[in-house]
């Protein structure tokens, strides 16, 4: 049996009350936090189907259920599991579509290097 619940506002005993809206469209639609030392290995996530070592430093996101378009909003952290090449950074992201985002990693040498760690969300409006 299929259902629909039609709602403005949602209010909880004792935290208070919010507008739907902002549970819709503040919620993010992709995260994933994610080994990318070597073979990229996903820690946990959500609506994430695979990730791709595209190369040294850039790493691709598939989502598993599209984007409305590619006009979303992006955001990743990474952390390196040693300390040897700095703290690496994260560029931001190459011609997002509406099913992928990619990611490109810098050390302060400004070389693409892997990480061990990134972690990763889309915010935006699903299709």
């Amino acid at each position: 049996m299929a259902g629909k619940i039609i709602a403005d506002t949602l209010e909880h005993s004792t935290a208070g009350s919010i507008a739907t809206n902002y549970v819709v469209e503040g919620s993010a639609k992709v995260w994933a936090n994610v080994n990318a030392s070597g073979t990229p290995a996903t820690q946990d996530s959500n609506n994430l189907s695979s990730i791709t070592d595209t190369s040294a430093g850039v790493t691709t996101f598939t989502f598993t259920n599209g984007m409305n378009d590619a006009n979303y909003a992006s955001y990743g952290t990474v952390r390196r599991t040693d300390d040897s090449n700095g703290n690496p950074y994260l560029t931001g992201y190459h011609l997002p579509t509406t099913t992928t985002v990619r990611f490109t990693i810098i050390d302060f040498n400004g070389t693409e290097t892997d990480s061990g760690y990134i972690s990763m969300s889309i915010l935006g409006d699903l299709a």
